[in-house]
């Protein structure tokens, strides 16, 4: 509304005002299957994997970012046998010796990683079980 004004609208539509000095806004972001072929129709998003109603699994997270590594370390906590495909670096952008003490915390919990990799694609395999 004006430099120290914003005016916030809910879903339902019910207005607030709030005045401040200065405003900080966080937006944050989508996951998003990063182009690989097949990924949007045989993998999950960071976000899916709280909707699902079977377990995940062996699972592969592909990325090193902050909310990847999340995902591991939590579904590693919880039994599930998970690696992660690094293109470069853990948490590109971030403090690197902290960066390595996750990476080290991650592999302690049984995380593995495959370094500079991305994947080719992805697709459906049915295995003949004997």
């Amino acid at each position: 509304m004006d430099a120290h004004t914003v005016k916030l609208i809910d879903k339902r539509g019910k207005e607030e005002t709030v005045t401040a000095d200065k405003f900080c806004i966080a937006t944050g972001g989508r996951p998003n299957y990063g182009g690989f072929e097949g990924a949007e129709e045989n993998c999950i998003s960071s976000d899916d994997i709280f909707w699902r109603k079977k377990q995940p699994g062996k699972t592969l997270v592909v990325g090193a970012s902050y909310i990847a590594l999340e995902c591991a370390g939590f579904l590693a906590s919880l039994g599930f046998d998970v690696t992660v495909m690094v293109r470069s670096i853990l948490l590109r952008g971030f403090d690197q010796e902290i960066a390595g003490k996750i990476r080290v915390a991650c592999e302690e919990a049984g995380v593995k990683f495959i370094e500079g990799s991305v994947p080719a694609k992805f697709e459906k395999v049915q295995f003949k079980t004997a």
